[in-house]
């Protein structure tokens, strides 16, 4: 914790976890009296112009101790830090949005929280060629220099992290709970990956939940530190768009990547596009729109196929299609083609999708 000494750092703890007391009404008493402790210091009757008069009480009475406390204990740990709004190493970029918060919570690499970044954002029920989409976009521009920010869910966002993870740009997390937390907790084994090569940021308090309100608030900051939001595949409903709505309202750049006219998953993007969203479909479209340097292009191995499998693919198109339907464009009866799609699939090209529906990966 370079810019925030131990003593300082327990005044911005006891502070910030007062009950009832919102990151607003916080700028505005660091505003009014200037640090932490002199807000600690503050009478009773001149704090309660601006809280309540139980908060007032708790902060004249000292804060909460208690959880700053706990929150020092868990500071001492490796690679653990706090940030604060007066320090050098707080995300410049979260200081142009309208409502920073105070102080952030940080595991791992202080140097990437002012990198050049770009949020990744999209479906927790992404498809195959979805997640493969958003991992080597951000393995791409990763390796040009771009650090990978996104939300550690599911789908979309744990590709994107290790995409950047991947590369010299690397990635960071904004999580919606506090940060002695995994959430969810299949992506236990990227958040350690994250903690030992990139970094976890959170707003929240040690011992947050995952509370549902919590999330649309962290999307904001994860558009915040952003320089630009990509989003890949998202629904009509995808949380996804809050996050590009705020990368819109912040002034940043939304990319949207097309998908097909039949998928769920493309709906929300095709909206963002409709809206002014940049379609993108290669990461140096994103680089040359961020004005930054061309990293190398990601070359993909094609699997060797035989004249069947060729042929199928070629039939299948780019677009979901039912099992009979490619039957008859391949004029091939059901069990000769759905014994050459179970090749396909087995090579990566080819995957399953509900309703007894095929589409290409590649």
């Amino acid at each position: 914790m370079p810019n925030t000494d131990l003593n300082d750092a327990s005044h911005w703890l006891c502070l910030t976890l007062v009950p009832g007391l919102s990151p607003l009404t916080l700028r505005a008493l660091l505003s009014e009296f200037g640090s932490p402790e002199a807000v600690l210091g503050a009478a009773h009757a001149a704090l309660r112009k601006f809280v309540p008069g139980e908060v007032a009480a708790s902060i004249a009475d000292g804060g909460n101790a208690a959880g700053a406390q706990a929150a020092l204990a868990w500071l001492n740990e490796p690679d653990n830090h706090i940030v604060t709004l007066g320090d050098a190493d707080y995300p410049q970029l979260l200081l142009q949005i309208t409502d920073p918060p105070p102080l952030l919570y940080v595991k791992g690499r202080l140097d990437l929280l002012n990198r050049q970044s770009l949020a990744i954002v999209g479906s927790r029920n992404s498809s195959t060629q979805g997640s493969e989409n958003a991992a080597e976009f951000a393995r791409a521009l990763s390796s040009a220099g771009i650090t990978i920010i996104s939300g550690l869910a599911l789908g979309i966002d744990a590709a994107a992290h290790r995409g950047g993870l991947a590369g010299a740009g690397s990635s960071v997390a904004l999580v919606g709970t506090g940060l002695d937390i995994v959430y969810p907790a299949r992506n236990k084994s990227l958040a350690h990956d994250l903690a030992a090569n990139g970094t976890l940021v959170s707003e929240f308090a040690l011992g947050t939940p995952p509370l549902a309100a919590n999330f649309p608030r962290r999307n904001r900051l994860i558009s915040g530190m952003s320089l630009g939001c990509l989003v890949v595949e998202a629904a009509l409903q995808s949380g996804s768009l809050i996050t590009a709505r705020f990368a819109n309202e912040q002034g940043r750049e939304v990319f949207a990547l097309p998908g097909s006219i039949h998928s769920p998953l493309a709906k929300g993007c095709h909206v963002l596009i409709k809206q002014g969203a940049k379609l993108v479909d290669d990461a140096n479209d994103i680089l040359d729109e961020l004005k930054f340097p061309a990293g190398e292009r990601v070359a993909r191995a094609t699997p060797a196929l035989d004249p069947a499998e060729a042929s199928l693919l070629e039939h299948l198109g780019h677009a979901p299609c039912e099992l009979d339907a490619l039957c008859a464009r391949a004029n091939l009866g059901a069990d000769v083609t759905a014994g050459v799609l179970l090749q396909l699939e087995l090579k990566g090209l080819v995957e399953s999708l509900p309703g007894g529906r095929y589409q290409r990966v590649r």
